[in-house]
């Protein structure tokens, strides 16, 4: 009977040694952000072991989208995707990526189903129960967009806030929070895809929409009836990768990797790369089952 029960206890911590992400924070004072890269990958655990699995949301030109070819095969594509490569390479691990709706990544992330998410996070302190956040690895800003013929109704972030406005933002981002923030009185309708947002402002059922700075670039390019006609002030401005909570091995892994990225140039090739690629023959949102690009 004693043995029994030891085998079970033995089998119940090694479930726990293996299960997903870290351990606990409280459990863990261990500072890993004065480690380098090579003492720390012997540390990292991770959902599934050898793999680096991250959860996006391939509909945010040119941070993550698909890139079709002359065929109209799709290839994910997007800076945010190139940097997740280069931080696996760095870390020996196969990168799995699985795309989501923007909301989706978020909770995947908060239960642990994922190693890290990327999709033009800014650090809202309002996700800090659902993710840690990386080091800045990329500094843009906030913009609100609508359509050439309307331009002259948006001279400033005063004149979005009118209740006959229909104003657009991607639900639950920091655009839909600056959204209620700047035009309390407008109508917010928030969609889950930007580009749902892109395609009514088209059509004109919306009348505005906040988006993201370097996104909202890259849709004005493709969509010359788009115009960006504002920026909006946003304390927070920046990009940061979310990491499982409490796995402080792969977080500090991660900054050191962004300090590399940064000092080596390959981000801002990786950014440059994306943007053009972003001016092409793209996807932005989910793929149908049969891979190809969803209507």
């Amino acid at each position: 009977m004693k043995k029994l029960f030891a085998l079970a206890l033995s089998a119940l911590m090694l479930l726990g040694m293996l299960a997903g992400c870290a351990p606990k924070e409280s459990q863990d004072t261990t500072d890993y952000s004065s480690m380098t890269l090579e003492e720390l990958i012997p540390l990292i655990q991770t959902v599934n072991e050898g793999k680096l699995t991250m959860v996006t949301s391939p509909d945010f030109a040119p941070y993550e989208f698909y890139a079709l070819d002359e065929n109209d095969n799709p290839t994910l594509a997007g800076f945010d995707i190139a940097l997740a490569q280069y931080i696996a390479d760095k870390l020996g691990m196969e990168l799995e990526i699985i795309p989501m709706d923007f909301k989706g990544t978020i909770t995947e992330l908060a239960a642990k189903k994922a190693d890290i998410g990327m999709a033009g996070y800014s650090p809202d302190p309002e996700r800090e129960d659902a993710m840690d956040f990386s080091d800045v690895y990329y500094e843009g800003g906030q913009s609100f967009v609508t359509v050439q013929a309307n331009k002259d109704l948006f001279p400033d972030l005063a004149s979005t806030n009118k209740a006959e406005y229909q104003i657009g933002a991607q639900l639950g981002s920091i655009q839909a929070d600056l959204a209620k923030e700047n035009s309390p009185d407008a109508d917010i309708v928030e969609l889950s895809k930007v580009t749902d947002i892109i395609a009514e402002l088209l059509s004109g059922k919306l009348d505005g929409a906040y988006i993201e700075t370097l996104p909202a670039q890259a849709y004005a390019k493709n969509y010359p009836d788009l115009a960006v006609v504002l920026d909006v002030p946003y304390e927070a401005e920046g990009s940061v990768i979310g990491v499982c909570k409490g796995n402080g091995p792969l977080l500090a892994a991660i900054n050191l990797c962004i300090q590399d990225a940064i000092a080596d140039g390959s981000l801002e090739q990786f950014v440059t790369e994306a943007s053009e690629l972003a001016s092409g023959n793209i996807h932005e949102g989910l793929l149908d089952e049969d891979q190809t690009p969803a209507e």
